[in-house]
């Protein structure tokens, strides 16, 4: 089995069996790319099933001489990582070549959040006088009440919104549903937008069932989403460098502090791996030194 092959097997076993994004397939395969780069470069053409564990070594070092970061070298490793796990799964493989292979360690960044102090200023700011307000109070609440990616938001359906029962049913990351709760506060709002706003649109042919639409009655862009909340930051004054995944950030992390169980976030956020939830448990120091405070009993004596 050639490089050229492998790949586009892989490329089938990840749009068929993983129904992951074209994003995310592109991803994966330039990873892969480069392994087949350097082995027709470096290690005199050799084929994915002939790849050792001191060749992958080797290729380890080769982009860390082209100077790639250390997370886009973590990112590397686990596309190829993957890789290989579908050659064993084929059976091409007994074992993976690169199995035993650690990652650089990388020092995790703590995403900004907003505290419901700064959400609520963020709130005031909203002029719903008029109707891009009205729009743009429910678009906030939703974002912050759901905990929703900005592509999630701009794609929210009518047919999505389930007014009696509280949810909203969203399309994630590798086209994957999941049914997310939903406050009063946010429904209600979006209720006001779609009674008093949304009904006197001229809706734009295929955006019918969109939600949340511009004054043209089109769905609304990313850009568009980040313009809002910028402009709304510069108004109260928040100097945090803020965009819509601040809000989905602040959601998980209120809900964590809160006492929500992480599978229960895990959930709601869409994510594939409780790793990738965890990093919501960090906890502002002052509220950890409280709570030692009120309940260790040697801080009480």
């Amino acid at each position: 089995m050639n490089w050229s092959i492998a790949i586009r097997s892989f490329k089938s076993y990840l749009q068929l069996e993983k129904s992951l994004a074209p994003n995310s397939i592109e991803a994966y395969l330039r990873d892969v790319d480069k392994l087949a780069m350097f082995a027709d470069e470096q290690l005199k053409g050799k084929t994915p099933l002939n790849i050792t564990t001191k060749d992958f070594e080797l290729f380890l070092g080769w982009i860390t001489e082209m100077g790639l970061a250390a997370r886009t070298q973590g990112r590397i490793i686990s596309g190829i990582k993957g890789f290989y796990d579908y050659l064993v799964l084929e059976g091409e493989l007994k074992t993976s070549p690169v199995e035993l292979i650690e990652g650089p360690r990388l020092g995790r960044k703590l995403p900004d959040t907003l505290s419901v102090e700064e959400i609520n200023l963020l709130m005031e700011q909203i002029d719903q006088s008029k109707p891009e307000g009205v729009r743009n109070k429910a678009i906030l609440e939703t974002l912050y009440s759901c905990g929703l990616r900005v592509s999630e938001l701009i794609n929210l359906r009518l047919s999505g919104i389930y007014f009696n029962d509280g949810f909203v049913r969203v399309i994630g990351k590798g086209d994957k549903e999941r049914l997310i709760p939903i406050g009063h506060s946010a429904l209600k709002y979006i209720d006001v937008y779609m009674k008093h706003v949304r009904s006197h649109l001229e809706i734009e042919y295929g955006h019918e069932d969109i939600l949340f639409l511009n004054r043209r009655g089109a769905q609304l862009t990313r850009v568009m989403i980040f313009t809002i909340i910028k402009q709304l930051c510069e108004k109260a004054g928040i100097q945090k460098n803020v965009s819509p995944h601040t809000f989905r950030h602040s959601f998980a992390t209120h809900l964590v502090e809160g006492g929500a169980d992480l599978r229960a976030v895990q959930e709601m956020l869409g994510h594939e791996s409780i790793t990738t939830t965890e990093i919501y448990t960090h906890l502002d120091r002052e509220y950890l030194r409280s709570e030692v405070e009120q309940y260790h009993p040697r801080f009480k004596m």
